[in-house]
């Protein structure tokens, strides 16, 4: 072989090692464009640099585990064996007590951490409940769930749990078995998910929500009244990909998108069930569902600023359920115009669930003069 054709052939070498290194680049920037959805991994072994400390003793990550004083045998057995897997965290005021304990006892015995947020301030009342001492509460009067959730559930609190239940407190879970659910859970791939509720005792307010009978889960709802057209080819909420406020329950890594989500000063949380869905890691039609088999009862009761009726506040007179309801809707019109500017901001974003654009047919013309 001459040296001139010798160095040709090195160079074509070369110009394919670089044109399939380009290649395999470009595709995985396309990967990573077009299928945002990611997972959350733990990785123990990752440390990092905290001002002057040894990597080895920087911890990020922390739990909702509660810690004895001091270690006896019986403890430290327990210590080692990590039973909770799983998160309970709910809003709650003491009218609700009979309400609360009926559904802390179901979780307590599947072996759930379980954490109270007081919206009333009152702790001390509920301390002649057995298991008062064994949960954790944080009080803070007047305050909503999404308040609480985005000061004190931080993923990286919460890592350590599998599934984040995000309860109201006026739910009834006579027919609700928590292990169940998560089996469904599993079995079905969802990532995000909301129990069915009994249509015949509960506060409906969205069709989807609705028990099936017949069926273990579903994830979308037909026809026309209320929501507008839903149908088979709905891609998108309030048709499917949908759960609503009252109990929704969260994968590890679905809460680490939808903490994120929660708007810091926007505390009613409206217009971020239209969202979830793109913290569902894939395709929300089939990651988003309604799980019938285990079922609850919604009772409606309205807690924050107590009932209109109830209270009896006259037309003209100042009724605090109407300002939350205004202050609500101010919210989600607040946060849906932030959703629509970091979506024109961003401009590496592509909306995954984005509808393909139809192409216009252009006008049929005749031939005839």
């Amino acid at each position: 072989m001459t040296p001139k054709l010798y160095m040709v052939l090195i160079w074509v070498i070369l110009l394919i090692v670089y044109r399939t290194t380009n290649f395999q680049f470009q595709h995985a920037e396309l990967e990573t464009r077009f299928h945002p959805f990611d997972s959350v991994k733990d990785n123990k072994s990752v440390s990092v640099r905290v001002g002057y400390l040894p990597r080895g003793m920087a911890q990020s990550k922390s739990d909702l585990e509660l810690k004895p004083l001091w270690f006896s045998k019986s403890h430290v057995t327990k210590d080692n064996d990590q039973s909770h897997r799983n998160l309970l965290a709910m809003t709650v005021g003491i009218k609700q007590k009979l309400t609360v304990d009926a559904i802390v006892r179901k979780f307590l015995s599947e072996n759930f951490a379980i954490i109270l947020f007081h919206y009333d301030g009152i702790v001390n009342e509920w301390h002649d409940l057995w298991w008062s001492h064994i949960v954790i509460h944080i009080a803070a009067h007047s305050q909503t769930k999404w308040w609480f959730a985005k000061r004190f559930l931080h993923p990286d609190t919460v890592s350590i749990y599998d599934y984040i239940f995000l309860w109201d407190e006026d739910l009834r879970v006579e027919n609700f078995h928590p292990g169940r659910y998560l089996k469904i859970m599993k079995s079905e791939g969802l990532e995000i998910s909301q129990p069915a509720l009994d249509p015949n005792l509960s506060e409906i307010h969205h069709r989807i929500t609705v028990r099936r009978k017949k069926r273990t889960v579903h994830r979308r709802v037909f026809g026309t009244r209320g929501t507008g057209e839903c149908s088979s080819t709905s891609t998108g909420p309030p048709c499917t990909g949908w759960v609503e406020g009252m109990a929704p329950v969260f994968s590890r890594s679905a809460w680490h998108c939808a903490w994120h989500l929660i708007q810091n000063d926007l505390i009613h949380g409206w217009g971020m069930d239209m969202k979830l869905g793109y913290c569902a890691q894939g395709d929300r039609t089939k990651k988003v569902g309604i799980v019938d088999s285990e079922f609850i009862v919604h009772q409606g009761v309205q807690t924050l600023g107590g009932s209109s009726a109830e209270k009896g506040y006259r037309r003209g007179t100042f009724d605090p359920r109407t300002e939350i309801r205004r202050q609500s809707r101010s919210e989600l019109y607040l946060f849906q115009e932030r959703w629509d500017q970091a979506a024109r901001e961003d401009e590496g974003w592509v909306d995954p669930f984005r509808a393909p654009k139809q192409k216009k047919q252009r006008p049929l013309t005749s031939n005839v003069p």
